[in-house]
């Protein structure tokens, strides 16, 4: 049950470590999510989230190997792809970049919610 949580969190944390490109802007932002960031100020709420997404991508990581970590990391995690996909379903007209998003989102949340299950069995 360990190696699940263990897998689970880094998978989770590589998963939500992948836009920090998007951080450098524009033409990262476009390849990532198939948007056009023309005013400044949503490029840097964009950016800005990346940058928080690698936080949490470090945390899922770090968690992974640090067992005081886990219980924080796996609500941060479930929190995040839980707000997306609810936000993502209930919004629709998704263009091709963000449903490949959605779809890597719902696996992530299978595998985090299968980690959080064997965490719950077997807490750190």
């Amino acid at each position: 049950m360990r190696h699940l949580v263990t897998a689970a969190l880094l998978l989770a944390g590589i998963v939500h470590l992948l836009p920090v490109a998007g951080v450098l802007g524009g033409p990262r932002l476009a390849a990532l999510y198939g948007v056009q960031v023309a005013d400044p100020n949503l490029d840097l709420l964009l950016r800005h989230r990346a940058v928080l997404f690698a936080l949490l991508g470090l945390l899922l990581c770090a968690a992974a190997f640090r067992p005081v970590l886990q219980a924080p990391a796996l609500i941060a995690g479930l929190a995040s792809l839980v707000s997306f996909l609810s936000l993502a379903a209930l919004g629709g007209g998704l263009n091709p970049q963000l449903s490949r998003v959605f779809a890597v989102d719902v696996a992530a949340l299978a595998v985090l919610g299968a980690g959080g299950i064997a965490w719950l069995r077997n807490p750190a």
